[in-house]
């Protein structure tokens, strides 16, 4: 099947056709360093970590270009309210963005840039703006773009120029059009003189979406695949990107991705209704592995809900992908699909979760299928299936969780599960207390005995499974799931 994505600006879902036949380029708009970073950033990068190992998996050699905002409004202004230097505190949360996206699994990009670090590339870009007619500098530092003088604006979302009077940032002394919108912002005495670079226009600091123009041209050239980032970018960072591209003569991106938003309880995350969750408040309450699981589940253009049950949920199916791995490992000890250094680009996927994935990258579909084979490979392992049987289901297991960036076996994974081993070997010994009272009441022929001990730890959340070596435990999502299968 072909690898059908959705392209933002056409609304269409169509096959996808790379600039260079092999080779994907992919430009994702990163963090501003301002704060510290929040489930919506890890909702957005998580998304499309999944669309890179897909198109890694799939044989594309993949430039992937993440850019860092480290320079702007918010950040002069949260910084010296703090007492801090602009460029230490954008470098702290710079760091932070990065220590949460490496614990939660994602693939570092082949390239980083930073805003502050490609003003040259700015500076050529506003020129060519300004000699083609589309932009202008108002005399006192600031230079912007003409929005009436490129018919194409709105054209990624829709919007007729007409109906953007309104729209854009407020009206400004030089400013001819309140639609028009700054390219360069001239230096202010208020701020730090470290926070402004001299231009042939005047003194000050870049615009927002002038530096992705600059430095997706500079890393992956005048036209390149695919450009992504989070819904609420689609205007007006997204549609002014585009603009000043196309008004410079650049192709620009081919598609454009945009992940959904995340809500808390039912609403959308935001300070002032006090549901604002930092990665670090989620980390800290849930397994690392079940928070991206929580983040992925969905499909990336859909909302994702962030609330208890779904995290109870995500945990526990994440404790059952990690039980059935590492029962088959215990049985293939030795067994190259059972180590930590799998090669699990070998491992033919199956058809109906490739299916699944090229088909705009449907996580829900492709997570539908690694439950049925987690299934059967847990009844291999009740009915002591052969070793190149289990090798086989392992395989395919943990191939295609490491698409999604959560092969329980993996590398990555192990310091997690260090982590949380005393916890699970605490728990394991009381439950396997219980069990052994239970296996001591059956062998009696005890059976009230040990369907009371069975109930009393289905009640707190215990799924038993009894099989040809004995009872097992995992942990149950539901009422439902307390029952034998």
């Amino acid at each position: 099947m072909t690898l059908m994505l959705h392209d933002t600006a056409t609304r269409t879902t169509a096959p996808f056709a790379p600039v260079r036949e092999g080779a994907v380029s992919l430009y994702v708009c990163g963090p501003t360093t301002q704060g510290a970073p929040h489930l919506g950033h890890l909702r957005t990068f998580a998304a499309f970590d999944v669309l890179v190992r897909w198109l890694e998996r799939s044989g594309y050699e993949v430039t992937h270009v993440r850019n860092v905002t480290d320079i702007d409004d918010k950040i002069l202004v949260r910084s010296a309210e703090a007492g801090a230097q602009w460029w230490a505190w954008s470098l702290r949360f710079e760091r932070e963005f990065q220590d949460v996206l490496d614990r939660l699994g994602n693939r570092r990009p082949t390239y980083e840039p930073r805003a502050t670090g490609h003003v040259p590339e700015m500076i050529e870009l506003m020129e060519l703006l300004v000699e083609r007619g589309h932009a202008y500098a108002d005399g006192a530092g600031s230079v912007y773009f003409d929005v009436a003088s490129h018919p194409g604006y709105g054209s990624l979302t829709r919007q007729s120029p007409e109906d953007l009077q309104d729209a854009g940032e407020e009206m400004e002394p030089g400013k001819r059009d309140a639609r028009d919108f700054a390219l360069w912002k001239a230096a202010k005495p208020t701020e730090p003189a470290t926070a402004s670079w001299s231009t042939p226009f005047g003194r000050g600091r870049p615009g927002w979406h002038l530096e992705c123009s600059a430095m997706a041209r500079k890393y992956l050239g005048e036209t390149f695949d695919i450009h992504a980032g989070g819904l609420d970018l689609r205007f007006p960072h997204h549609e002014n990107e585009q603009a000043q591209s196309h008004a410079a003569g650049y192709g620009f991106a081919r598609r454009w991705m945009h992940s959904g938003v995340l809500t808390v309880d039912g609403l959308k995350m935001g300070k002032s209704l006090d549901n604002f969750v930092t990665a670090a408040r989620a980390l800290g309450h849930h397994p690392t592995p079940a928070v991206r699981l929580a983040l992925i589940s969905g499909h990336y253009r859909a909302t994702v809900e962030y609330n208890d049950t779904a995290m109870r949920e995500a945990e526990v199916v994440w404790e059952r992908f990690t039980a059935t791995a590492r029962r088959a490992a215990e049985r293939l000890d030795g067994h190259p699909l059972a180590s930590a250094a799998a090669d699990l680009a070998a491992v033919e996927l199956p058809a109906d979760f490739r299916a699944a994935m090229d088909d705009d990258l449907a996580v829900p579909e492709a997570l539908a299928v690694i439950h049925r084979e987690q299934s059967a490979l847990n009844s291999q392992l009740a009915a002591g299936a052969a070793p190149a049987e289990l090798a086989d289901g392992l395989g395919r297991l943990r191939a295609m969780l490491d698409v999604l960036g959560l092969d329980p076996l993996g590398p990555h994974w192990g310091q997690d599960a260090a982590a949380s081993d005393a916890a699970h070997a605490a728990l394991d010994a009381l439950v396997g207390a219980q069990l052994a009272a239970r296996a001591a009441a059956r062998a009696a022929k005890d059976w009230a005995r040990a369907d009371a001990l069975r109930d009393a730890l289905g009640a707190a959340g215990i799924r038993i499974e009894d099989g040809p070596e004995g009872a097992r435990w995992s942990l149950a999502a539901s009422p439902a799931d307390h029952e034998d299968h």
